[in-house]
């Protein structure tokens, strides 16, 4: 925490059945009073997946897993029939339905809810069926919609009523309403430019509650690791059956293949990041990172009987990883192996640049040409999977307005018929180009056009 200044970070640790570490450090929200405690709720972010893939362990035992998703979810459809008709729970969860990584993400920043992303995937292409990896929020999301649906329930119920009653989970939710509402929650911070943090953004995942929409507290997610390696039980008390649950934990696709005859393959299960170590263990592990402020991690070692769970309220800069890697190293060596901070800091940040522009939208070329006229520009254009965007004079510019309750973004000239605007949200990579046609009939914006769906066309 020193070496970063994220704000917050809650940790628990189970062994053998007993919680062996549990305690808060740093303040909820920089500037006000309130320290992080072990009831203290975070956003789990992606970490609420295996949160998910046990509450339908709970809900469906070991064959609901293999039911086909369409018939609970009518209007989930992807771009292949035949797809949309076989595609089960398991091959959602494991990632597998040859959806693109993170396919419908930029929807939900652009403000649209559930139901209109579960029902404009099928716009978007599709890799081999069952053959081909793809890590999809809601593509998951769906897989869980289809189970609660089954069951009658709002998902947060299903959550509520299958894992998080049964196991005394009091302060775990699936709905962000709650998160907000408890006066014991962690804010999420970015890291400013001069190196400061602040609590600058509200991340609400109601969209893709499965898949990121969890929060707890270091207290409950130890509960939930004890449950985890116990095999289902509590206290003596069956929660999830264990088959079903032991379901959960298998490989189910290749997420990382060998890039050397030494290294090892690393494999997704059914919401759990599926390895094994220098001692053939099974680790299962997970991730949650949120841009706009959260940072989770959960790892176990079923065999050990030992799990460890780093919760934090800052936008990912290595800080959970690097505390479980260096635990694990511990348990195993006595020590860390190596630093795992700048090693871990340095992926997060390779990740953030990759989705950004080649293009340096501050510098316009030597040889740039004017635009035309405003009104060569101005417009509604529509899109099937992005919907309407509109192009309209404003103090003297241009602003162009996206989403179901339009966000506005101020665009910038570059060179002839490109413009550019910065771009917001949870997967925001900076400027991105807005290249209008020739004969204006058509505009693509750059980063929406990554799987060839960023074309609007004049209305």
């Amino acid at each position: 925490m020193r070496k970063t200044g994220v704000p917050g970070v809650s940790v628990a640790v189970v062994y053998k059945g007993e919680v062996v570490h549990i305690k808060g450090y740093g303040v909820r929200e920089v500037g006000k009073e309130g320290a992080v405690d072990a009831d203290t709720v975070f956003q789990l972010a992606s970490v609420s997946k295996p949160i998910a893939s046990t509450v339908v362990a709970g809900a469906v035992g070991v064959e609901g897993w293999q039911k086909p998703v369409s018939p609970e979810l009518p209007e989930f459809r992807l771009k292949d029939p035949w797809v949309t008709s076989h595609v089960t729970v398991a091959d959602l969860f494991s990632h597998r339905s040859g959806l693109p990584d993170h396919a419908g993400d930029l929807l939900e920043d652009l403000g649209y809810d559930q139901e209109y992303i579960l029902s404009h995937l099928r716009y978007e292409p599709l890799a081999p069926f069952r053959a081909s990896y793809a890590y999809t929020n809601f593509g998951l999301t769906a897989a869980a919609e289809a189970v609660a649906a089954e069951k009658g329930v709002p998902w947060a119920k299903l959550a509520e009523d299958t894992l998080y009653k049964p196991a005394g989970m009091n302060d775990t939710s699936s709905s962000f309403q709650d998160f907000e509402s408890n006066p014991d929650r962690a804010h999420g911070h970015v890291k400013q430019p001069d190196g400061t943090w602040k609590a600058q953004f509200v991340r609400d995942p109601d969209a893709q509650s499965p898949a990121g929409g969890v929060s707890s507290s270091a207290t409950d997610m130890a509960t939930w690791l004890r449950l985890q390696l116990a095999n289902g039980s509590l206290d003596g008390r069956r929660i999830v059956a264990e088959d079903a649950l032991d379901l959960t934990h298998h490989p189910e696709a290749v997420a990382v293949p060998a890039q050397a005859p030494a290294a090892r393959t690393g494999f997704y299960g059914l919401g759990w990041n599926v390895s094994y170590d220098d001692e053939g263990r099974l680790r299962l592990s997970h991730t949650g990172a949120f841009a706009l402020g959260a940072h989770t991690n959960v790892t176990m070692l079923p065999g050990e009987q030992l799990g460890i769970v780093v919760l934090t309220n800052g936008a990912p800069v290595g800080v959970a990883d690097a505390v479980a890697l260096d635990f694990f190293d511990t348990a195993q060596d006595g020590k860390p192996s190596r630093d795992w901070l700048p090693l871990v800091n340095a992926l997060y940040e390779q990740e953030a640049e990759a989705g950004r522009s080649d293009t340096d939208f501050a510098k316009k070329p030597a040889d740039a040409t004017p635009a035309k006229p405003n009104s060569a520009y101005t417009g509604t254009y529509e899109n099937d999977y992005y919907g309407r965007m509109t192009v309209a004079e404003a103090d003297g510019g241009l602003v162009l307005r996206l989403g179901p309750e339009p966000q506005t973004y101020r665009l910038t000239h570059y060179d002839g018929d490109t413009l550019s605007f910065e771009t917001r949200g949870e997967n925001a990579v900076g400027p991105t180009a807005v290249t209008f046609s020739p004969d204006g009939r058509t505009v693509r914006v750059e980063y929406l056009d990554e799987t060839g769906l960023g074309t609007f066309t004049r209305g």
